[in-house]
């Protein structure tokens, strides 16, 4: 079974940097589409960004678009969330997500259709 594991969360200045890491073992994440979701305090979880499998589609919220950037190295079998700009709103806990590819083409829009999860990385965002 595909596990994940986030690191890199932590407390940083509005306007800051930071890169999330989301490290696979069990199986290759270049068969995953894999995605990043976030979840305030008192939100709902909602989806960040999302590579396919392979690379060849990426998406992201319209509230990160031009500040964040998601990446595969596959030779550490990692997904990465670069995140600069940082704003106190950034302020959530920071979930991986992955499906593998034959259970749907691209990357799928929600989370209940993803079914590997990890346990999450705290990001905080404040002076």
């Amino acid at each position: 079974q595909l596990q994940l594991v986030e690191s890199g969360g932590g407390l940083v200045q509005p306007g800051g940097s930071l890169r999330l890491s989301c490290a696979g073992s069990g199986f290759s994440l270049d068969y995953y589409h894999t995605a990043w979701f976030r979840q305030a305090p008192g939100k709902e979880r909602e989806k960040v960004s999302c590579t396919s499998a392979y690379g060849d589609y990426i998406d992201y919220a319209d509230s990160v678009k031009g500040r964040f950037a998601i990446s595969r190295d596959t030779a550490k079998n990692t997904v990465y969330l670069q995140m600069n700009s940082l704003k106190p709103e950034d302020t959530a806990v920071y979930y991986c997500a992955a499906v593998h590819l034959t259970v749907t083409t691209r990357c799928p829009p929600t989370q209940a259709d993803f079914g590997s999860w990890g346990q999450g990385t705290q990001v905080t965002v404040s002076s």
